[in-house]
């Protein structure tokens, strides 16, 4: 009686967990650039990436997910390597080196972040938890590295005011092909300037709020006559 042949597995190793995730926010970029965000699917991504699916399910519970492990991804290339010699610079100049190194992380996405963003705008929830979560955890670890000096209660503001700035400079971003990125760090510098003007955002605060500190300042005593 023939015994049936024991079939040699073909497939490789599985990558380390680390690795990935990385294989996977490539992939996942790659395709929502090619056939749209909205149009691709978990197992298109598991394909693509040359991972099993319970190996993506496991790292990354949903397509959001992804994009939240992209945002920490770009989070540790902005933070890690900064320059010592910054500490001395103003807030603003602090700030701009942050978000420049952010979008230098984020360049070899440029074109499926395009498409996730077309796609978000017919989601408003998937784009509200993002800026609820991912976003705004980015927003605040690039305030604290650039050590601005934070308002208290009325913090979320900055946190606010700052993701006004980089959507503003990502619209800029995304269209500008050149080498340089001048386009890109001219407008990072004028909504840096606007911003700062406006609500005072790299500053203690706003003047309404310096000079009401001040004015509950106790009055120095007037000498009496002995």
């Amino acid at each position: 009686m023939a015994t049936p042949k024991t079939r040699k597995s073909a497939r490789k190793d599985p990558p380390d967990d680390g690795a990935a995730a990385q294989q996977i926010i490539d992939a996942t970029m790659r395709l929502a650039a090619l056939q749209g965000w909205s149009d691709t699917t978990m197992t298109d991504i598991a394909r693509e990436a040359g991972v099993e699916l319970s190996t993506l399910r496991r790292l990354f519970c949903h397509k959001l997910a992804i994009l939240a492990g992209l945002f920490r991804r770009t989070d540790e290339a902005m933070l890690t390597g900064i320059d010592p010699q910054l500490a001395d610079e103003p807030i603003k100049d602090r700030l701009f080196d942050l978000i420049m190194r952010r979008l230098d992380a984020m360049e070899p996405y440029r074109d499926g972040i395009a498409a996730v963003l077309r796609d978000l705008r017919r989601d408003p929830p998937a784009a509200a938890w993002l800026a609820a979560g991912p976003v705004r955890n980015s927003l605040e670890w690039a305030l604290d590295a650039a050590q601005v000096p934070r308002w208290g209660p009325l913090a979320p503001l900055q946190t606010k005011g700052l993701g006004l700035v980089f959507l503003a400079v990502m619209r800029v971003w995304l269209e500008d092909d050149s080498e340089d990125k001048g386009r890109t760090m001219a407008a990072l510098d004028k909504a840096l300037n606007r911003a700062d003007s406006m609500a005072g955002l790299l500053r203690r605060g706003p003047r309404r709020r310096r000079d009401r500190d001040a004015s509950d300042e106790p009055a120095a005593a007037e000498p009496t006559d002995t």
